[in-house]
């Protein structure tokens, strides 16, 4: 519990001070605020997959950003892949480049934490196109378009990628080309608006409210109201979300086993996910991160991950437990690499009639072939009992041929609800950590928030628990435990630290704008008025970089307040305090 007490994690701390550019509008600064930038990969016969094209051309990656792209771009070898296929994956940055657009920072200031820009990862959207074609040596085409971007928004960018591509592959590098300048014209994505985004003179149109919740829904009691707001432009394409994904068809096969997958990603468990294609482990390792929405998976995941990834050896050395990281893998040698990983999903091909059929949990010991049979393979036991209800509703909806679209809602529904259950009582007790607001002096610093202690809170279940929101049983305090173990958990308390610091901060700033400072210097010594004075700069300071809520009436009053401190003092200590 250390690092609670201490604030948090470098890295988090480093994705918090992200620095906004320059507000001056420049060429392809509206394309950065959605892309960083569009990659064509190719096969070539002596190289392999090899990067053909970067576009927008002054864009740079690094050759290991260049690497990781290029091995992910293409289905691995195995899969077979004729046609075209789509998925997605995310790799680190390189070291150093971590930049924010303005745009970006202050999407990260109004949007919540589980959907916002991550400065240290690159999302790609791949669209893979395989044909057969005897002019080429190796008898098949083999092209990908990749849009890289900053922003999860995996709806969207799979839509743009499955327009962009087609038009590339037919007329080459001109529609790439006039694609990015459309981008480059888009709105900036701002909560409350509906933005049109054009694109080869379609628009794809969205209502960012009524998809997006807005900062003030906390996971603290408020479920997500969605409010279709009404086309303002015909638009070809109405995106019904920017970065939800369809759960109930990525789990079909696993049903029986979601709420043991929920607690799984809850408590920032070790997780593979083996399929047959790239585009069903990128749906179903995205669906699992997004079970426990609007809390945010701190923890790494790769929704697609191959052997020649830069982090391969870190991920599947055997000299040290799993990392809590989730991959997705297509290549069948991860069966032995990965065969001491304690949560194994193996799913097949998704055929017609496949929905009926669900697969039975297993040991994790039981994965030892490489022809191990679909299912759940894992040594995690349940903490919770299994939710009947919620099953045999879906099942029904199968029976009944409820529509898929409908079935996911059912199933966001109650993972939302489930999420909301668990975080209540944190929520709850975290503001209780909280200084009563008449003991914020502003003659003192800023009160701190009291340390987070997991055995008070845990004795606050009795009275304040999940079970007031919840029909699910079970044992509650020991899915809190392991949640206290998480990454999960450091970055939302760090997270929540951080806003209540903030808060703190504008209450200690309105107690000074509303005290007589003047009248309290009166009979103070010289240090101490220098001091307080000292401390208003600080706080004029604070508030200017870190963009906290003091209205600007508050703001010239403190200034007035300094300057009239300023002028009570001797002639030559003034002129030492203004230059």
């Amino acid at each position: 519990m250390a690092a609670m007490e201490q604030g948090v994690s470098e890295g988090m701390m480093k994705a918090l001070g992200d620095v906004p550019l320059s507000p001056t509008l420049l060429p392809w600064d509206r394309f950065s605020n959605w892309l960083h930038c569009a990659c064509v990969v190719t096969f070539d016969l002596e190289l392999g997959q090899a990067m053909e094209l970067i576009y927008p051309g002054h864009v740079k990656l690094t050759d290991t950003e260049k690497a990781n792209i290029c091995y992910l771009s293409f289905p691995d070898s195995n899969s077979g892949c004729m046609g075209d296929t789509q998925f997605h994956f995310r790799i680190r940055q390189s070291p150093g480049r971590k930049t924010t657009s303005k745009c970006q920072h202050q999407f990260n200031k109004d949007y919540p934490v589980s959907i916002q820009s991550d400065g240290a990862y690159y999302y790609g959207f791949v669209f893979f196109r395989q044909t057969k074609d005897r002019s080429i040596r190796r008898g098949y085409f083999q092209k990908s378009l990749v849009l890289i971007s900053k922003l999860p928004f995996v709806a969207l960018f799979q839509q743009l990628v499955s327009i962009i591509a087609p038009e590339y592959f037919e007329n080459g590098e001109p529609s790439l080309e006039a694609a990015c300048h459309d981008m480059d014209q888009w709105p900036d994505p701002v909560p409350g608006e509906t933005v049109n985004l054009p694109i080869f003179g379609s628009v794809l149109q969205i209502s960012i409210e009524s998809r997006v919740p807005s900062r003030s829904d906390k996971v603290l009691g408020r479920g997500q109201n969605i409010r279709v707001g009404a086309p303002t432009v015909p638009a070809h394409s109405i995106l019904p979300s920017l970065y939800e994904v369809d759960i109930y068809s990525a789990f079909l096969p696993i049903l029986p086993h979601i709420q043991m997958l929920w607690e799984l990603v809850l408590a920032g468990e070790p997780l593979v996910v083996m399929a047959p294609s790239p585009s069903i482990t990128s749906s179903t390792v995205q669906a699992l991160i997004s079970l426990i929405g609007p809390l945010k998976f701190y923890g790494d995941y790769r929704p697609y991950f191959t052997i020649h990834d830069s982090e391969f050896k870190e991920y599947t050395t055997k000299t040290q437990a799993p990392p809590p990281v989730i991959l997705g893998v297509t290549n069948p040698f991860f069966a032995k690499t990965l065969q001491h990983w304690p949560n194994i999903i193996r799913i097949g091909e998704m055929t017609h009639g496949s929905s009926k059929i669900f697969n039975k949990l297993k040991k994790a010991s039981s994965l030892k072939t490489l022809d191990s049979k679909p299912g759940v393979y894992t040594r995690y036991k349940a903490f919770l009992t299994k939710d009947k209800i919620i099953l045999k509703r879906l099942i029904k909806g199968i029976q009944s041929k409820r529509p898929p679209e409908a079935q996911n809602a059912i199933l966001r529904r109650h993972f939302l609800e489930l999420t909301h259950s668990f975080m209540i009582p944190l929520e709850r007790y975290m503001a209780s950590l909280m200084p009563l607001q008449r003991n914020i002096s502003p003659h003192k610093g800023p009160p701190r928030l009291r340390p987070f202690d997991p055995e008070e809170f845990l004795r606050s279940l009795e009275h304040s628990g999940p079970q007031l929101t919840s029909g699910v049983k079970g044992d509650w305090e020991g899915l809190y435990r392991k949640f206290f173990k998480s990454q999960n958990f450091e970055g939302w308390y760090y997270h929540r630290q951080y806003e209540v610091n903030q808060k703190l901060q504008v209450l200690h700033m309105e107690a000074l704008c509303d005290s007589d400072l003047v009248a309290w210097i009166q009979d103070k010594e010289e240090v101490e008025i220098v001091d307080l004075i000292l401390r208003i700069r600080e706080k004029l300071a604070f508030a200017a970089s870190n963009q906290i809520a003091v209205s600007d009436e508050s703001l010239q009053k403190l200034n007035k307040h300094m300057d009239n401190i300023i002028s009570s003092l001797p002639e030559d200590l003034q002129t030492v305090l203004k230059s």
